[in-house]
C-alpha cells in the first residue's frame, strides 16, 4: 500500500494492521524479564546500554552548574574504571544546548551528540509554527539531536494526519544536520494498538528514532510497550 500522508491513505495503511495481541504480548514481556544474562556477556551488555543511553536533565531548576557535571558523568560515567564508555548523548532543554556543547568539547565529549527537547515538550500542544521555531532554536544552538513530542489530544482525536504533517516538517527542519527521535508518551495512548499505530506514522514521515515517554508522566516505559515498538521497527 502506498502511504501519502492524507488521512484516507493512513487510515488505509493502519486499519490494516493486525490488532497486537495483548495477552501475547504482556507473557512474553514476563518471560524475557526471567532471563539471565551470562556471565561472559554482561560487562559487554552493560557498556552497551551506558553507550546507548541519552544522559538527561529537564527540570525547571537545571543551571549551567548542572549540566556541566552531567556532562562530566557522560564522559566517564565511572571514573574509576577508565574502560567504561562514555554514553549516546546528552539531553537538556534549548537554552542549554550551547552549555552542554561547551562543556563536552572543552572536557573530551567532542563525539557526544547534544539532544534537545523541542515542540512545545512535554505536552506537544502548540501551533506548528511554535513548534518550528522551538526546533530551529535548538539547532542553532548546536543541537544534533531533536526529541519531539507528539501531540497525544490530536492523535487520540484521530487527527493523524496532523500528527504525520508535524512529524514530517520537523524532519524537514533537522534536514542533514540532526537526528530527530520522536517521543509517544506511550503512558497517555491507552493501548498496545494505539502505540503501534503512533510507531508506524512516526516512521513513516521520516523518524530515524522512536521513543516511549518523556519522563513526566506515570507510567512511562514498560516493557511490552517497548516489544510493540520493537516489532513495528522489525
Amino acid at each position: 500500500m502506498i502511504v501519502n500522508g492524507s488521512e484516507k491513505s493512513l487510515k488505509d495503511f493502519l486499519d490494516d494492521l493486525p490488532p497486537v495481541d495483548q495477552v501475547g504480548v504482556e507473557a512474553r514481556a514476563t518471560m524475557l524479564a526471567t532471563r539471565s544474562i551470562k556471565t561472559t556477556s554482561k560487562a559487554w551488555a552493560i557498556d552497551m546500554a551506558i553507550s546507548m543511553v541519552d544522559l538527561t536533565t529537564l527540570e525547571g531548576a537545571d543551571t549551567p552548574g548542572k549540566v556541566k557535571a552531567l556532562c562530566a558523568k557522560a564522559v566517564r560515567p565511572d571514573p574509576t574504571d577508565l574502560t567504561v564508555p562514555s554514553v549516546g548523548a546528552i539531553c537538556v532543554y534549548n537554552d542549554m544546548v550551547k552549555v552542554a556543547r561547551a562543556e563536552l568539547d572543552l572536557i573530551g565529549g567532542k563525539h557526544i551528540p547534544v539532544a534537545a527537547v523541542s515542540t512545545a515538550f512535554p505536552s506537544g500542544r502548540a501551533s506548528i509554527e511554535v513548534k518550528k521555531q522551538d526546533t530551529l532554536d535548538a539547532l542553532n544552538a548546536g543541537a544534533t539531536e531533536i526529541d519531539m513530542v507528539i501531540d497525544r489530544g490530536a492523535f487520540l482525536a484521530g487527527k493523524i494526519s496532523q500528527v504525520f504533517e508535524e512529524i514530517k516538517i520537523i524532519k524537514e527542519l533537522c534536514g542533514d544536520k540532526a537526528h530527530l527521535k520522536v517521543i509517544f508518551e506511550t503512558g497517555e495512548l491507552v493501548t498496545y494498538d494505539n502505540v503501534r499505530k503512533a510507531s508506524f506514522i512516526a516512521m513513516l514521515a521520516g523518524a530515524d528514532f522512536i521513543k516511549t515517554s518523556t519522563g513526566k508522566v506515570a507510567p512511562a516505559a514498560t516493557a511490552p510497550v517497548v516489544l510493540v515498538m520493537l516489532e513495528a521497527v522489525r
